[in-house]
């Protein structure tokens, strides 16, 4: 009879530890996957390049103003019955599309692009609705440059939420430039959520 060597190493026996301290930190796939797993605490996200990227918790601020965009999103979506809303927590594999995997503060999906989906884990659906609240910490390139492959992914409207400058700025598939609108009381989102208008108020005041 053969008896296991209970020192031997193993990926199961010594969890995947995060050193925050180094602020660039390239992995793959499967390393986020494991590091998800082993620092639930944390909200990360693995860019097409690699690059892992980590996220502070959002001050009380912005997440009142995120919570009030899931709100708007949420209700609308519970009147029509159109799909299915996510928040921040919900994270998206983009890897067979060549991307990475990504969180949206808000997201919406159509229904009938979810039936036989399994959604347990990360989302392997390209949502067709995208909001990004940039917060008083976050740079704005970056941002721009998510919402950029947002769009090259297949997201028919994605929109990055400015407060700093109450700037919305409107990412639509198949345009190569976002839109900009100045301190908009609203936008339209009907294109892609039907009778659905965004409102603005809350998040300026």
């Amino acid at each position: 009879m053969t008896i296991a060597n209970a020192l031997t190493p193993s990926l199961n026996l010594h969890p995947l530890l995060l050193d925050v301290s180094n602020a660039v930190l390239r992995v793959t796939p499967g390393h986020f996957d494991q590091l998800c797993i082993d620092n639930p605490d944390l909200r990360l996200e693995l860019m097409t390049n690699g690059e892992l990227i980590i996220m502070a918790p959002a001050g009380g601020e912005s997440s009142e103003k995120n919570f009030d965009l899931v709100m708007e999103v949420g209700i609308w979506n519970r009147r029509s019955n159109l799909g299915r809303a996510f928040d921040s927590s919900c994270g998206y594999d983009f890897t067979a599309l060549g991307g990475g995997k990504l969180s949206p503060d808000v997201s919406w999906i159509e229904k009938s692009r979810l039936e036989g989906i399994e959604i347990v884990g990360f989302i392997p659906v390209v949502p067709d609705f995208v909001i990004e609240l940039r917060s008083a910490t976050d740079s704005l390139k970056p941002l721009q440059e998510k919402m950029q492959e947002y769009r090259r992914l297949g997201v028919k409207l994605g929109l990055l939420v400015n407060p700093q400058n109450k700037q919305v700025e409107v990412y639509r598939a198949g345009q190569a430039v976002a839109e900009i609108f100045e301190s908009p009381s609203s936008i339209d989102c009907s294109e892609v959520m039907p009778d659905f208008v965004l409102s603005m108020s809350r998040i300026w005041s």
